[in-house]
């Protein structure tokens, strides 16, 4: 059946959208960029040109939908006054590609936590386990570059340290583009792996952990305090995946903060400094993330509540042996295509998250 109101829809699901209210959004920055002293700031202009922006694909993509919704009213009709095999044909095939494009859009409209339009930053930690576990960890970075270019995002390994014999040892990503840390902020847990190991010359099935933590880039405008005093700075020789490129300068930047233990590093560029700016990027980002947790640790304890925390509360399984199967243990959500998922098709998975707030 063709949805003869997404407007309806959308607000249904998006809660906060309305038309009306975005165009008016839109007007009004629109308004204040043609105003004389508009680049007299340049970060609040540049702030306001970012937003407009955001708001105008999120509006012409609307309006776009209800171009297509138009379109498939006429095929309809078209179809109901002769049947015709092609037009029907024609009707279901761009039913679908609606459809794809309905509930892309619909998911789009969940991601409105605060940071949920910024870049992501994402770390990959193998648990304990050695050559499988660094090898599942490997197997993780493919999938999410895999994603990430599937979306258009930009890819930069911002540290890695490879594995000794095969996999790696961790790796932090920065996942540049619109609405990354919306979307990946779902994958932030303990992701578990069952299979035939291709390192057991015995071939027994063997389970991996890795854990996935996911943060938002932060802009320069969120207050952080971060004392001097409180930093371990270390340089090193920064090398590429596997080991090869490695500078003859130390160029890499590992930074400690001692009162928390959070280490982060940075090795993707070539200068120290800049090296140092993107660990104190990634610093503030872990320390803004460590304040949410214990906010909703002291929430959560108010209301009784009680969270597990550790390698038993895995929040996905992929299973390739005895059977075939990726399952979501907070959403329930499941597939049976394994290797799709490796691939890069976890759009399901996110999309059952990101509503799982709305049932």
């Amino acid at each position: 059946m063709i949805c003869k109101n997404p407007v309806k829809k959308f607000k249904i699901l998006g809660g906060h959208f309305d038309l009306d209210s975005l165009e008016e959004q839109i007007a009004n920055f629109e308004y204040q960029m043609s105003l004389p002293d508009f680049w007299d700031d340049s970060k609040k202009a540049q702030e306001i040109i970012s937003r407009s922006n955001e708001l105008k694909e999120t509006f012409e993509s609307f309006k776009a939908l209800e171009s297509e919704q138009e379109e498939l009213d006429v095929f309809l009709e078209m179809l109901q006054e002769e049947s015709d095999q092609e037009i029907l044909e024609e009707l279901i095939s761009r039913k679908q590609m609606f459809d794809d494009k309905l509930a892309a859009y619909e998911l789009s409209q969940l991601l409105d936590e605060p940071y949920d339009k910024n870049n992501a930053i994402m770390e990959i930690h193998p648990g304990a386990g050695g050559t499988e576990s660094q090898d599942w960890g490997d197997m993780l970075l493919r999938l999410y570059t895999r994603w990430a270019g599937q979306h258009d995002y930009q890819v930069e390994i911002l540290d890695y340290s490879g594995g000794d014999e095969a996999g790696i040892k961790s790796a932090t990503l920065l996942i540049k583009g619109f609405n990354a840390y919306g979307y990946l902020r779902s994958e932030t847990g303990v992701h578990r792996l069952v299979r035939i190991s291709p390192f057991d010359s015995n071939s027994r099935r063997h389970t991996s952990f890795c854990s996935i933590n996911v943060m938002p880039e932060l802009n320069d405008d969120i207050d952080i305090t971060i004392n001097s005093d409180d930093l371990k700075i270390d340089t090193y020789r920064a090398s590429g995946a596997g080991g090869q490129h490695v500078n003859k300068t130390e160029s890499a930047v590992r930074i400690t903060h001692l009162p928390t233990g959070i280490v982060v590093a940075s090795q993707a560029q070539r200068s120290q400094l800049k090296n140092r700016e993107q660990a104190m990027s990634m610093l503030k980002a872990k320390l803004y993330q460590l304040e949410l947790e214990k906010k909703a640790a002291e929430e959560a304890e108010i209301r009784g509540e009680t969270k597990e925390i550790g390698w038993g509360s895995q929040i996905r399984s992929y299973v390739f042996h005895p059977y075939s199967m990726v399952k979501d243990h907070r959403t329930n959500y499941e597939v049976g295509n394994v290797q799709a998922v490796m691939d890069g098709d976890i759009d399901g998975f996110i999309d059952a998250y990101l509503r799982l707030g709305l049932s």
